[in-house]
């Protein structure tokens, strides 16, 4: 399989965990500035210190929103995707409010996004939905994804990693077969080794959320 960029630039370097300590987010910033990722992801209190430590790199901040269940308000996420921005992050990963998508509100849903997509202009951000696939049937990934379209996200993700589950390829081909060249795809949870990340890539996904980046980029480089 051919990349269409180097593998290093696929990575969103992630630690979200609630007992992540500033020690760690400084090693998640040294290893992103040593491997050159895209970018770390990072819970909203940590970017104002990665904008620190990463300053003079191209290395970019993405911080989560609504993480990790994303039933909070809009206004709440609205807050958050603003504090993120104003503190150094160019793009935000938003979690869907899965219950009142599965309930069919529709329009909630397209302008619970579009709100983030609208304050994300303001800084020139990147905002990506979390659809939580393993929540979701085939049919509920594929209509989350067009109304993610519709509300003017720039990516569909399909994970949180907090759940039942993480990225299935299958659930990538969906996604990426629904949005075409509207939407990226960013592939996230349980993605651990280079096989894993390698099938997600041709499966459509132009970006990985990973916590084993590092090791992935060894096997690769191993190889």
């Amino acid at each position: 399989m051919k990349l269409v960029k180097p593998l290093n630039k696929y990575f969103d370097h992630t630690l979200l965990k609630p007992e992540a300590t500033l020690p760690q987010i400084e090693k998640l910033c040294m290893e992103a500035k040593e491997y050159d990722f895209y970018s770390v992801c990072v819970n909203t209190c940590y970017v104002e210190k990665c904008a620190e430590l990463l300053k003079g790199t191209d290395v970019k901040i993405a911080a989560v929103i609504g993480f990790p269940l994303g039933a909070c308000t809009t206004a709440t996420k609205v807050f958050e995707a603003e504090e993120a921005f104003r503190k150094g992050a160019s793009e935000v990963d938003m979690v869907l409010n899965v219950g009142v998508f599965k309930d069919g509100n529709d329009e909630f849903i397209v302008n619970d996004i579009r709100a983030v997509v609208e304050k994300a202009k303001e800084y020139r951000g990147i905002v990506k939905v979390i659809l939580e696939t393993c929540l979701l049937t085939k049919e509920e990934i594929k209509k989350a994804s067009e109304l993610s379209i519709t509300a003017g996200a720039q990516f569909v993700k399909t994970s949180t990693g907090f759940n039942k589950y993480g990225a299935l390829a299958e659930d990538v081909e969906i996604m990426k077969n629904t949005v075409g060249d509207s939407l990226e795809v960013k592939a996230s949870g349980g993605i651990r080794d280079l096989d894993t990340c390698l099938k997600m890539i041709e499966a459509g996904a132009t970006r990985i959320g990973a916590s084993a980046s590092v090791q992935i980029m060894k096997d690769y480089e191993g190889k």
